[in-house]
């Protein structure tokens, strides 16, 4: 807040965002008013991913989640819909449901034991207890029921068992809103083979807390992978991954590295952005035990050609983030993490692992212990990737260091044309910082609460490729002229 004219005056949160030069200011990052405005402004009003339907197979089912600031519930009724409901009695707000999840007919909360159906609405049995307690001597039998079920958020989308859900009945559509972003979430959710929807998440969230900002976690799966040698060394040493000791982690077979098929990273205009392109085509790897490498080359071969008939471009895998804190990877782990904020200084971290619905027991068996021992609070790859998080937010909060903003130059001015809506490519493997001013400019956007029609006008156009094209036809013409 800033004082003009004698009155206090919300400052913009553009103004400490400088994507022109590469430069952002720490004070989004640690500032307890800039967070406020997060909550505010961002949250509701974005896309957000609450769960996936797997995990609320049957009517009944339910799984408690969150949205920004806000504990939702997932649910299942018994029509078989999903609903995504605000954990909070409309009474006196208690959390009606105090689980991670379960099965159950009507959620009653242990305050005054209003009581819920599963779609939100209150529940009306006559001679039972349920409803609303008293309902003629407190209220003179005059409750309008239908009034006070539980808040229902007014958009959900199910894309292939991943449901996201908005506060904002003015958003725009999911599908606009993902845009081109979509070919990431299909190899997500779609299984190895390439069916669609294929996949389910393996029972159990990972869920811990990290003394960090929301951005830092977000920003990290966005596109740095410059991070990658300096941070993870120790983790490429031990092999935890396929190939086992003198294999990469992530289990790219050695003529198959980052910088092979000519790997880029891939921005959008409307926030999202991944650390590799559609392009890039990695086959899955190879494993120190043999029929697991028979199993997965016979999964990528399927993949193949099922994709190329489709005309489907077979890269995509990530790791990325859609816009704003869904971070997900498509290959080794398949893995979606959400950065729940709590504060400026501290994040919530949720990690679902995915595997294929009908993978053996062996596959499925070597994923989960292959996922536990490289992510989550106790993988050794995620340990890495906390500290610098930690670390980065607590000596950013000193009043010297608040006055100099960080880095984000890596390939500015050298971005590349792509063949996706309203998105550009770097010009090198390693510069994700292309990705990354392109998440903050959104970033603000939304955090200096744009309208719904500001935010789809502002994002209509990507001024980055008539930068490209304005810098290419200046060189042909430079070119010509010594020619």
């Amino acid at each position: 807040m800033t004082i003009e004219d004698g009155r206090p005056v919300q400052r913009r949160v553009s103004d400490l965002v400088d994507v022109e030069n590469g430069e952002i200011s720490r004070e989004i990052f640690v500032s307890e008013e800039i967070h406020k405005q997060e909550l505010e402004n961002l949250f509701p009003r974005a896309w957000l991913f609450v769960g996936h339907a797997s995990q609320v197979p049957a009517p009944g089912d339910y799984f408690s989640s969150r949205m920004g600031s806000d504990p939702v519930l997932l649910t299942r009724d018994s029509d078989g819909e999903v609903h995504v409901l605000l954990n909070s009695c409309r009474h006196r707000g208690m959390k009606v449901c105090r689980y991670d999840e379960g099965n159950t007919m009507q959620f009653t909360c242990p305050y005054h034991a209003w009581s819920y159906s599963m779609d939100g609405s209150l529940v009306d049995v006559p001679g039972d207890l349920h409803g609303v307690p008293h309902m003629k001597s407190a209220y003179q039998g005059k409750l309008d029921k239908s009034k006070w079920g539980l808040v229902r958020t007014p958009r959900i989308h199910n894309y292939k068992g991943l449901v996201f859900a908005n506060w904002d009945p003015e958003a725009p559509d999911f599908l606009d809103y993902v845009g081109d972003f979509h070919w990431w979430l299909d190899n997500l959710a779609d299984a190895f083979d390439g069916t669609e929807g294929g996949t389910e998440v393996f029972h159990g969230v990972l869920k811990w807390r990290i003394k960090s900002n929301w951005k830092f976690v977000s920003e990290n799966f966005l596109g740095d992978t410059y991070h990658g040698a300096s941070t993870h060394a120790s983790v490429e040493a031990v092999g935890i991954g396929p190939g086992g000791r003198g294999k990469r982690r992530h289990g790219e077979r050695q003529n198959q590295g980052g910088f092979s098929k000519g790997r880029m990273k891939t921005s959008f205009r409307l926030g999202h952005g991944a650390s590799d392109n559609l392009e890039y085509e990695l086959p899955y790897p190879e494993f120190a035990e043999p029929e697991l490498t028979e199993y997965f080359d016979q999964q990528w071969q399927t993949r193949a050609e099922k994709l190329r008939e489709e005309g489907r471009p077979l890269g995509g895998r990530g790791p990325a983030t859609l816009f704003p804190n869904m971070s997900m990877a498509a290959g080794f782990p398949r893995s979606i993490l959400v950065a729940h904020p709590i504060s400026p200084t501290e994040t919530e971290v949720w990690r679902w692992f995915l595997v294929d619905k009908d993978a053996p027991e062996h596959v499925r068996e070597w994923l989960r212990q292959y996922y536990m021992r490289y992510g989550g609070p106790a993988g050794m790859t995620e340990q890495d990737d906390m500290e610098n998080w930690d670390y980065a937010t607590q000596a950013s909060l000193g009043v010297v260091a608040r006055r100099y903003p960080y880095n984000y130059q890596q390939g500015i001015g050298r971005e590349n044309l792509s063949e996706l809506d309203r998105a550009v490519h770097s010009d090198h493997a390693i510069a994700g910082e292309v990705n990354a001013r392109g998440f903050y400019r959104r970033w603000a956007e939304y955090v200096d609460n744009l309208s719904q029609a500001e935010l789809a006008e502002a994002a209509r156009t990507e001024e980055r490729i008539a930068e490209i094209q304005q810098r290419r036809a200046a060189a042909a013409a430079a070119k010509e002229e010594n020619a």
